[in-house]
């Protein structure tokens, strides 16, 4: 069984595995449009986290991971927990894409996606609203900055051929914004 990560699964998967991948799904872009009051956000202040949008001529790339044997039952236990109970997501089975060009076929995998039905969704906003949203959410998993810039690093290092406008944009829009949070007018020498 192969499960496709295109968030925190590519940097913390969080269950056993037997081989991972680097590559992509087509049809998918990834949106920061799914709220998280648990991981990365509070009730408070719900952080964003990426879900799926369905997306002619879209690709999403991520990690997928072979589970085998006992391995199944445990990922799928600890990712239904993760990701369905707490996060809202329901599972479909895409074609994954290794970056391997020697990988042969595509690989037949399961992928979590958010739906706008479920409580958590938050939807579309501008990538400046998005960033000033995550600057203030913070979870039991961390802060909610450390996840957008993780998924960032993810994409610049492992995927640095492929194009991703909506996340790099709202890393933009955080890092413009960071700091005006830290600015002040005095010197701590004039004190």
């Amino acid at each position: 069984v192969w499960i496709f990560g295109y968030g925190s699964l590519v940097w913390r998967p969080g269950f056993e595995f037997t081989s991972r991948k680097v590559g992509f799904i087509r049809g998918y872009s990834r949106r920061f449009w799914q709220g998280d009051t648990f991981h990365r956000g509070s009730a408070k202040a719900p952080g964003r986290v990426v879900t799926l949008l369905e997306e002619r001529g879209a690709c999403t790339w991520g990690v997928a991971y072979e589970v085998c044997g006992e391995q199944i039952a445990a990922s799928l236990q600890y990712l239904n927990v993760r990701e369905a109970v707490l996060g809202g997501y329901d599972t479909k089975l895409v074609k994954f894409h290794p970056q391997d060009k020697d990988a042969g076929e595509p690989i037949l995998a399961l992928v979590y996606i958010a739906t706008p039905q479920n409580p958590s969704y938050l939807g579309p906003a501008s990538e400046e609203d998005i960033a000033a949203q995550i600057i203030v959410s913070s979870g039991c998993a961390g802060h909610n900055i450390e996840y957008l810039l993780r998924l960032a690093d993810f994409m610049r290092y492992f995927c640095p051929q492929a194009e991703d406008e909506h996340l790099f944009s709202i890393e933009e829009a955080l890092i413009s914004i960071l700091p005006s949070l830290y600015h002040t007018e005095e010197s701590l020498e004039e004190s």
